[in-house]
């Protein structure tokens, strides 16, 4: 009897011992290798896909922004004779000061307390913005609170406007854009504009914000209807476009205007 139990006892360990002992050892380096690989992979197709869709998040915001700014030029026209803001005006008359002209077109919609945030006036993805939005347009310290900002008046837009609009001009009309357009070919400058050569937006009196890769033959005459590429042709021949050069490239508009040209 004793020799059967010990036999199964026998029989029992050396069936212990034939299982095979669990492995503590991590991953080998061809397991490490090909992780790290697919890894790689994903971000390569990840990345760009994210940084697009990003991009297209904050040109929606730049669109908006526009759209405000028209917006604001038409509330202050209804209270002023049917006239957009018009910085040759105000120059003379003094209503706002501590600046160009260029900085006159949004500060006369600030002074009159319409669009006051300075950030509407600036791209985050332009490629010449340094990421820092002046605190306000109108230095709210000042006599009359008409005088300019000092960082805001020193600042490089990312719009250009058209100075001297009525409302009665055609929808058509142009309001303001993205900075570099040309006016030769109807595209955007790599250098100057906002978001180099991939286009802009123009937005136009009768509301609408349109993103265009070029506006060749996209916009209308303001004088004879026809479809043309020059903005200049697209805008009454009393007015003016008003921009800030960019440190390099084509700006079409200038501190102090640039007429219209007739077609």
């Amino acid at each position: 009897m004793q020799f059967i139990c010990n036999t199964r006892l026998v029989a029992i360990s050396s069936m212990k011992n034939s299982y095979p002992r669990s492995s503590s050892a991590g991953f080998t380096l061809i397991e490490l290798l090909t992780v790290i690989a697919i890894i790689g992979i994903l971000a390569a197709i990840l990345i760009p896909t994210i940084g697009a869709v990003r991009e297209k998040a904050q040109r929606a915001v730049d669109a908006n922004n526009l759209r405000e700014i028209v917006k604001a030029a038409m509330i202050y026209a209804a209270d002023n004779n049917d006239r957009l803001p018009d910085p040759s005006a105000l120059a003379a008359a003094g209503t706002v000061t501590g600046g160009t002209n260029v900085y006159l077109w949004p500060g006369i919609l600030a002074k009159n307390s319409i669009l006051t945030d300075a950030s509407f006036y600036f791209a985050k993805t332009d490629q010449h913005f340094d990421g820092i939005y002046p605190g306000t347009v109108i230095d709210p310290t000042s006599t009359g609170k008409k005088n300019l900002d000092t960082t805001f008046a020193a600042a490089g837009l990312s719009w250009e406007f058209v100075g001297g609009l009525r409302m009665g001009d055609p929808a058509t009309t142009p309001v303001a854009f993205t900075r570099g357009l040309q006016s030769a070919t109807g595209t955007w400058d790599p250098d100057s504009g906002v978001y180099k050569d991939s286009g802009g937006f123009i937005a136009y009196l009768g509301g609408n914000v349109v993103f265009q890769r070029s506006v060749a033959n996209a916009l209308t005459s303001n004088t004879s209807g026809k479809k043309v590429s020059n903005i200049r042709n697209a805008i009454p021949l009393t007015a003016k476009i008003y921009g800030v050069p960019a440190a390099t490239g084509v700006t079409l508009g200038t501190v102090d205007g640039l007429l219209a040209e007739g077609d």
